[in-house]
């Protein structure tokens, strides 16, 4: 998983790494381990968070940059800088480009499901693949700028217009003098949907809808139970705690109180990590839960031990029943297409049923939303392959040791 973000100034007085800056860290929650930036021929690379990037010495009036959940997703080499979300040969792609192949005909011919941004000779290309699986838009700031994002409240934060989604299949050349389309064969329309459940902002439109809107309908469609409070795990799923409670009359109230900066638990790398970033941003509030029925509200369950050790604080707190509601359908497969899902058999959901998950996490009840209410709520053609096994594309296993290249002569 991982977030692309390419700002193009058309006049070169500009200096656009701020710009980058900015805008990645409106982006940060799609990936909190490794964060790069590339700005004419310079580079600069961090661990964690675009805040530990060093940008005093970029200048210039174009640069890509993103935002990774590993230490891959990136190449910068022999003046050309390429960034990704999904899962690609990046060496491969390096190597066409080296050759002298023009940049959109190799594009043509990528294999893989990808939002990807290239930075060579001054001129940015954006490209998703034919799919469509992973966002990407463009838009401006003005008749100045032209910006390409993961995600449209990246544009929002740094001053710029929403313009469009680019197309799946579509190459979007950006040069000092114009903006040219170059539209390549397109398959049946794959979209990702837990873009909608987990990895979007809330205030983002992706795939042409609104992230809210749809997260407001899962938590309509959640299945009800007769509760005293209704409170939903920070941050993703607070939209789905308080549509859920609106639609059934139960107060929904502050239920946990974040510790430290906002973390995604579910990204992290290892499970202690995991462990820690739960217990660091979910904190309960005695109050809230003492002596009560609730209604607890997560996005997702991956493996379960980070919902085990919720329902265990919601319990200490004394809250008198816990009845789990997750926002997404189970998953039971990884994904090929560069997220990282655990392998099956860490997946609590490729074999235990929904009773048998409340006896695990110690909750009195537990449902998942179905995958045919997701499907119906999205209202697109959608890539549910983590939740079904069933995927619209093959994409082989590419080697990971070149993946991330980055020359230490060249980082800042």
């Amino acid at each position: 998983m991982a977030g692309v973000l390419g700002i193009y100034a058309f006049e070169e007085i500009w200096n656009v790494s701020r710009f980058l800056y900015y805008g990645l860290v409106a982006i940060q929650t799609r990936g909190e381990e490794v964060s790069v930036l590339s700005v004419g021929d310079q580079y600069t690379k961090a661990e964690g968070l675009p805040d530990n990037l060093d940008i005093s010495g970029l200048k210039g009036h174009c640069g890509i940059g993103g935002v990774f959940t590993k230490d891959e997703g990136f190449y910068f080499d022999e003046g050309i800088s390429i960034l990704y979300d999904g899962s690609i040969d990046v060496e491969g792609l390096a190597a066409q480009i080296k050759s002298g192949k023009k940049v959109e005909d190799c594009l043509s011919e990528l294999d893989g499901a990808y939002a990807l941004l290239i930075l060579k000779d001054n001129v940015m290309y954006a490209a998703r693949d034919p799919y469509g699986i992973r966002p990407l838009c463009i838009g401006g700031i003005g008749f100045d700028m032209a910006v390409i994002s993961s995600e449209s409240s990246t544009l929002d934060v740094i001053g710029a217009e929403y313009s469009r989604d680019i197309k799946p299949g579509e190459v979007v050349v950006v040069d000092q003098f114009y903006i040219e389309s170059v539209e390549n064969s397109v398959k049946p329309s794959a979209h990702c949907a837990f873009e909608f459940v987990y990895f979007s902002r809330p205030d983002s439109q992706v795939f042409g809808k609104s992230v809210h809107t749809i997260r407001k309908l899962i938590g309509e469609t959640l299945e009800y139970h007769k509760a005293d409070a209704v409170i939903g795990v920070p941050e993703t799923a607070i939209p789905f705690a308080m549509a859920y409670a609106n639609k059934n009359n139960i107060p929904v109230d502050l239920g946990f109180v974040r510790t430290g900066r906002p973390t995604r638990t579910a990204i992290k790398p290892t499970q202690l990590e995991r462990m820690i970033g739960v217990q660091l941003k979910l904190n309960p509030v005695r109050t809230a839960v003492a002596g009560k029925r609730v209604v607890l509200i997560d996005d997702s369950v991956v493996r379960g031990t980070t919902m085990r050790n919720t329902v265990s604080l919601l319990r200490r707190r004394g809250a008198k029943e816990v009845h789990v509601r997750i926002a997404s359908p189970k998953l039971i497969a990884p994904c090929p297409y560069g997220v990282e899902v655990p392998t099956k058999d860490e997946l609590i959901a490729a074999d235990n049923t929904e009773e048998e998950i409340a006896r695990i996490i110690g909750a009195d009840s537990f449902s998942y939303l179905k995958v045919d209410q997701l499907k119906a709520l999205i209202g697109l053609p959608v890539c549910t392959g983590c939740m079904t096994g069933e995927y619209p594309i093959e994409v082989p296993e590419y080697p990971t040791s070149m993946t991330g290249k980055c020359p230490a002569e060249v980082l800042l």
